[in-house]
């Protein structure tokens, strides 16, 4: 993978990711380390994975800290704050990645709960440890970011819904963040190739995607889209603290 940060521009940050054990989280966790920050590694299920990306993060030299929390779960939650409190002392990124909904045994209501409920939640247990100068990233898609105006796949629209409820819910903070002193920004990208997600749809929708990727030109693979995450992490936020990566012109604006 390429480096999208600059080697020592997070020197002395710390920085946790959640779902962070594989996929676009595992790539942007990497990045950051090789940025030089301390980071902590997420995970609800998968700790040998975890626990095998952080001996390699450690080779190059970062701290790292892996915490096994199950999002929707607020105590779980807090325990992995005050893990990161002891270890790290404090918190300058908090990228919020982790989502889901399409997986199968899962209640009716389990898209909501951990796309806007849990995704609230851990941003107001990490409060304690964000001062200012910190950020935080949240981590969509444009099927979710624009599902009011833009129609997507049925098999994907309850989890599009729930993730754009928790990117209002997060968007209603950005005030009281501002007083903290604390950076807000949405990462929203088209559909990834090779993620969970992507292959869940194909499963369910033979075609889609190919057929998205012949409508854009082109689709981001999973390194690609990490570091644009990373890069959320340092430059500048847009005015309407959203950053759009990948073509948005099959979709109406918000």
């Amino acid at each position: 993978m390429s480096q999208p940060l600059a080697a020592g521009s997070l020197q002395g940050k710390t920085a946790l990711v959640t779902g962070s054990s594989r996929g676009i989280g595992a790539d942007t966790v990497r990045y950051l380390a090789e940025a030089g920050a301390d980071v902590v590694i997420n995970f609800r299920n998968k700790a040998p994975r975890a626990e095998k990306l952080a001996a390699e993060l450690r080779e190059l030299g970062a701290r790292v800290l892996v915490v096994g929390a199950d999002l929707t779960d607020p105590t779980s939650v807090q325990a992995m704050f005050s893990e990161v409190e002891r270890t790290f002392g404090s918190l300058d990124v908090l990228v919020l990645n982790a989502s889901g909904g399409m997986e199968s045994g899962m209640a009716e209501d389990y898209a909501l709960k951990l796309n806007r409920d849990a995704q609230v939640g851990v941003l107001e247990s990490a409060l304690p440890l964000l001062g200012r100068g910190a950020r935080v990233v949240f981590v969509t898609s444009h099927q979710a970011h624009f599902i009011r105006t833009t129609p997507t796949m049925p098999e994907y629209e309850p989890v599009a819904r729930s993730k754009r409820a928790g990117e209002d819910a997060l968007r209603e903070h950005i005030p009281a963040l501002e007083e903290r002193g604390i950076d807000f920004v949405v990462v929203s990208g088209d559909m990834i190739e090779g993620t969970i997600t992507a292959t869940l749809l194909e499963r369910a929708n033979p075609g889609a995607i190919s057929a998205r990727r012949e409508s854009a030109g082109r689709l981001y693979n999973v390194s690609e889209f990490a570091a644009e995450v990373a890069l959320a992490a340092v430059e500048p936020i847009p005015e309407d603290h959203t950053r759009l990566v990948g073509d948005t012109d099959s979709f109406q604006g918000e």
